[in-house]
């Protein structure tokens, strides 16, 4: 079986650190992905080598198996405890090397799903009929926009040929992965079959920054309500809501509309709050008539304090 290198599919060196393995497989899966090369064989195959890949190297343990035993890696650890069956003296157990169902079918093959995937590494005695293992874990990458997770919603994902039905919480964040047990490989000499791991890529798409629940934005208010006072009208994700502006508000003033920021992730009706932050708005170009008035009202100041 030809052996598969998997730094060579993420075009890295040999000692890349984790941060490099993932910024190179972010970028491949981006370039080869399906939705962006539709009808391409080529591209297809490409995407499930990048994410096969991935999968190994991105995992400390898996990686070091990888290292040391190349493409049987997935059973190092049946041949570790082979080795040392082997090496007992008569008398402290048993001397017969590991007899199960191997395969070419067992190793290294590229997964048959679109998303990629990694052998789970558990497995199960089954007697005379081997060793089942659990089927591969898949991982996939879902890009989503802030303003998608403001609001609970479904997706449709096909992984392998098969329909998933995901219903995304209102509140999920960028980085935050979740699993779905039994979509993962099919397990090996009848073990259960592998889960799939979703990680959220979540785009900021909003006026507003985003730190944990809370929203802040900033909103420039106008010289003159701010030394007179006033109202504005300043955007939520839910709409707009007008604020009342007291008379010398001072620039960086913050105010808090407290449940106006982000939904609480799986807390039905729960939301964080959005922080105002006033950036008070120095005219320019003034007219001549600005500058008189100006003055004016610079002297009438400054006489009051004498």
């Amino acid at each position: 079986m030809e052996f598969i290198d998997y730094y060579k599919i993420l075009e890295i060196d040999k000692k890349a650190s984790a941060d490099e393995i993932k910024k190179a497989y972010r970028k491949l899966a981006r370039k080869y992905h399906p939705d962006l090369n539709p009808n391409d064989k080529e591209a297809e195959t490409k995407f499930k080598q990048i994410n096969e890949a991935n999968e190994v190297l991105s995992d400390p343990e898996k990686r070091k198996k990888y290292d040391q035993y190349g493409k049987d890696w997935k059973h190092a650890e049946e041949f570790e405890k082979s080795g040392r069956r082997q090496s007992r003296p008569s008398g402290q157990g048993s001397s017969r090397a590991y007899s199960g169902h191997f395969t070419e079918e067992d190793f290294s093959d590229f997964f048959s799903s679109m998303f990629g995937g990694g052998a789970s590494g558990g497995f199960q005695s089954s007697g005379r009929e081997g060793v089942r293992y659990k089927g591969s874990d898949y991982k996939a990458e879902l890009h989503l926009k802030l303003s998608d997770v403001y609001r609970t919603h479904k997706q449709t994902l096909t992984v392998n040929g098969k329909n998933i039905r995901l219903t995304i919480q209102a509140g999920v964040e960028d980085g935050q992965t979740i699993k779905i047990r039994g979509y993962g490989g099919e397990g090996i000499n009848g073990g259960p079959k592998g889960d799939l791991y979703i990680s959220f890529v979540v785009q900021n798409d909003t006026e507003f920054v985003r730190e944990g629940n809370d929203l802040y934005k900033k909103v420039e208010v106008d010289l003159y309500k701010a030394v007179l006072g006033g109202e504005i009208t300043v955007p939520t994700m839910d709409g707009k809501v007008k604020l009342k502006v007291s008379p010398g508000t001072q620039n960086d003033t913050k105010v808090r509309l407290k449940g106006k920021g982000f939904p609480v992730y799986r807390q039905e009706g729960k939301f964080g709050d959005l922080y105002i932050t006033y950036q008070v708005e120095i005219p320019k170009s003034l007219s001549e008539k600005e500058k008189e008035l100006f003055t004016q009202l610079s002297n009438i100041r400054n006489h009051g304090r004498d």
